[in-house]
Formats: structure tokens, C-alpha cells, sequence
């Protein structure tokens, strides 16, 4: 990952996790507020009930000339005393401070809530009933707890899912990245041969040197450089220039590409033979054209010096048939695609002819095949019976 790349993933994680952080926060703060609301209502209410029901018990048992005997009521978090009107302690059972502020109704020490309640019961002794609670206090610490491990657990969750976001858009991009380097790379590489031989054909001839020779280099290099500069351009361009429908034979062009290529193939050693039908078409010429030519430029490119490719056009199907390097049946799969390129490619290339090949093939119906060995050569086959002018003939359909 360079260096922009991380700059931009860590923009995105950060205002992703951020901006999702921030949102669970709130919420977060909204449901802590709305439960810390619920608890003091609840303790008030809980109080509320112990303190009536001691209340009562006091009462009913001065009523009856009961002594009344204190026992535990409610829940284990609320603990009590009685005073006396001289604010004397009668009785406690509190677990805070000994000194109780008689003179408010409700106040918070420590950890601890205190409740006083009057009986105004001039026949009573009881005059003070103190509540002390540590629930709310409890509660409220349980709650902040959930809360916080609740917020540190999305934020874990959201950064995994955001890293795993990001890489995910970034993965199209870093891939067109790296296609773009390796094809500029390839450029390169591709050029320099053609443009080597050329300048070194042109040094050779300034110096008189075999000129008939040099001028054959010299055109071979030239019409290899046409050909690149033609396939950059269709890949690059062909979306928006439209079809142009016509009849042609397409015996005439595949010969036009043999006589081109045969100039070309000859830094190889290579001779292209051609056996053509008359094979009358309705499609875009300039399309036909890039197919016969990426076919055979692939089949020049691959094939081993000193050697042969044979072209041949029978019953409205075009093969191309080197006898080089071959493909493998797991290569097969995938050759079509756009920069792919054989593992034993040893003569550069981008690896965009196949691709124009299976694009036009695709945009007119062609049946497209290709047969393969290793170390024994190729044989591509297109079958142009779907664009066919004239008498049909019982072709047996070839496709891949």
C-alpha cells in the first residue's frame, strides 16, 4: 500500500468510525439519560412503599399498645432508622454516616440517598423515619459500565467493518492502479524493440550496410509500431465511435493482414501461409480488422522463431494456428481477459489483443474457439456465420 493509499484509508476510517462513533454516542447518552430518569423514579417509588408500610406498622401498633418490633422491609438496598421529636434515635439500621439531617426531606451523602418522613402523630413516639438507599448509586455505576463497554464494543465492531469497507472500495481502484503501472511498463517494454530495431536499421543504413535488409527491418519496425499505437488506441477510444455497417469479403482483408504481418514476422523468421475462401461479410470492417490482426500478431508473437502460422478461412470459420508455446487449460480460462497475459509470455505485450478479440466476437455473435498445447502451439477459430451475406451453408457451430 503506497503512500496515498494509506492517506486515503485513514481519511475514510477516520471519518467513518468517527462520524459512527459520534452517532452511537449520542444515542448512547440519550438511553443513559432515559434510564438514570427510570431508576430515580423507580428508587422514589420503592422508598415511597417501604416508607408507608413502616409508617402503618408504627401505627398500627401504637393503636393496638403493641411495642413495635423493627424488621427488614423491601429490598436489601434500602435500610431505615427512627427518631423521636427530640430528633433522638429510637432506632437504625443504616449502613452510612451516624448523623442524619432531620431537617430536609430528601438529600444525597456520599453514595447514600436519605429520605426523612414525618408522622406528625403527637400519641406517637416515632416522630422521624429515615430511608437510606445505595440502589440509585449501584444502578447508576452498573449502567455507566454497560454503557461504556457497549460503546468501546461498536467501536471495535465499526472499525473492522470500516476497514474491511474500505479495503473492499479500494481494492477496484488499486487494481486499476496496478493496471495502469504494468501497462505503462509494458508500453515501454513493447515499444523498445520495434523502436531499437528501427533506430539501429537506420544507423546500419546511413553507414550503407545490406540496405535492402535494413529498409525490411526498418518497415518490419514501423508496422510493429502502427500496430501497438492501433490497439492502444481501439482499447482505449472504441466506446465512442460508432459501428459502420458494410459488405466485404473478408478473404480480401485477411490478406491485406497476411502481407502486412509477413513484413513484420520477418526479425522471427516467420512465414504466415495463408488458405483462403471468398467469405462475404455485414459488419463493421474497422472490427473485422482488429480481430485478424490481434489473431495473427498473437499467433507472430508467441510462436518460436524459424517457424510457421497458418491462416486459413473455410466454411465462414477463421483460424489462426501457430505452432508455439501453447496455453495451458487453466490459462485457457482466463486469456480473454483484459491485461492478462500467458506465463510464457517472453515477447511483452499489454494484453489487451485477446480482449478486443473477445469483445468484438461478443458484440456480433461470433462463436469464438481456441484449441491448445504446450510446447505444441495454438489454433484460435471464429466462426462468422452469424454476419454472413450470402448462401448459408451447414457450418458445425464452434464456440467457447
Amino acid at each position: 500500500m503506497n503512500k496515498n493509499e494509506r492517506k486515503a484509508l485513514i481519511s475514510f476510517l477516520s471519518i467513518y468510525i468517527g462520524s459512527a462513533i459520534l452517532l452511537i454516542s449520542i444515542m448512547l447518552y440519550l438511553y443513559y439519560n432515559n434510564e438514570v430518569r427510570m431508576l430515580k423514579d423507580s428508587c422514589s417509588m420503592e422508598i415511597s412503599s417501604v416508607s408507608m408500610e413502616i409508617k402503618s406498622e408504627i401505627l398500627d401498633s401504637y393503636m393496638k399498645n403493641k411495642r413495635f418490633i423493627p424488621k427488614d422491609y423491601g429490598s436489601d438496598h434500602i435500610r431505615y432508622a427512627l427518631y423521636d421529636e427530640d430528633k433522638k434515635l429510637l432506632y437504625s439500621s443504616l449502613d452510612g454516616q451516624k448523623y442524619v439531617d432531620l431537617s430536609k426531606s430528601k438529600y444525597v451523602e456520599d453514595i447514600y440517598d436519605f429520605y426523612i418522613v414525618k408522622l406528625n402523630e403527637p400519641s406517637v413516639p416515632t416522630e422521624y423515619i429515615v430511608l437510606e438507599s445505595c440502589r440509585e448509586y449501584q444502578d447508576t455505576n452498573k449502567l455507566k459500565v454497560y454503557i461504556i463497554v457497549v460503546l468501546i464494543l461498536s467501536s471495535v465492531f465499526i472499525g473492522i467493518i470500516a476497514y474491511l469497507l474500505a479495503k473492499i472500495l479500494l481494492k477496484p481502484v488499486r487494481e486499476k492502479v496496478e493496471h495502469m503501472d504494468r501497462f505503462i511498463k509494458d508500453s515501454a517494454h513493447e515499444l523498445n524493440t520495434p523502436i531499437s530495431v528501427l533506430l539501429t536499421s537506420v544507423s546500419m543504413l546511413k553507414k550503407g550496410k545490406n540496405p535492402e535488409k535494413m529498409m525490411k527491418y526498418i518497415l518490419s519496425s514501423s508496422k510493429q509500431i502502427s500496430q501497438i499505437y492501433n490497439d492502444i488506441h481501439f482499447s482505449a477510444f472504441n466506446a465512442s465511435n460508432e459501428d459502420v455497417i458494410e459488405e466485404f469479403d473478408l478473404k480480401e482483408l485477411v490478406q491485406e493482414s497476411v502481407d502486412y504481418f509477413n513484413d513484420i514476422s520477418i526479425t522471427k523468421n516467420i512465414e504466415i501461409k495463408a488458405d483462403l475462401d471468398d467469405c462475404i461479410l455485414f459488419m463493421d470492417k474497422t472490427k473485422t480488422q482488429k480481430i485478424v490482426n490481434n489473431l495473427i500478431s498473437n499467433s507472430v508473437k508467441y510462436s518460436h522463431n524459424n517457424s510457421n502460422v497458418e491462416v486459413s478461412i473455410k466454411e465462414n470459420i477463421l483460424s489462426v494456428k501457430d505452432f508455439g508455446v501453447g496455453i495451458s487449460k487453466k490459462e485457457q480460462k482466463e486469456i480473454f481477459k483484459r491485461y492478462k497475459r500467458g506465463s510464457n509470455n517472453i515477447e511483452g505485450g499489454f494484453g489487451i489483443g485477446l480482449d478486443i478479440v473477445k469483445r468484438i466476437s461478443s458484440e456480433y455473435d461470433l462463436k469464438l474457439q481456441l484449441d491448445s498445447k504446450l510446447d505444441e502451439g495454438t489454433t484460435f477459430y471464429i466462426n462468422f456465420s452469424s454476419v454472413i451475406t450470402g448462401a448459408k451453408c451447414d457450418i458445425k457451430d464452434k464456440e467457447i
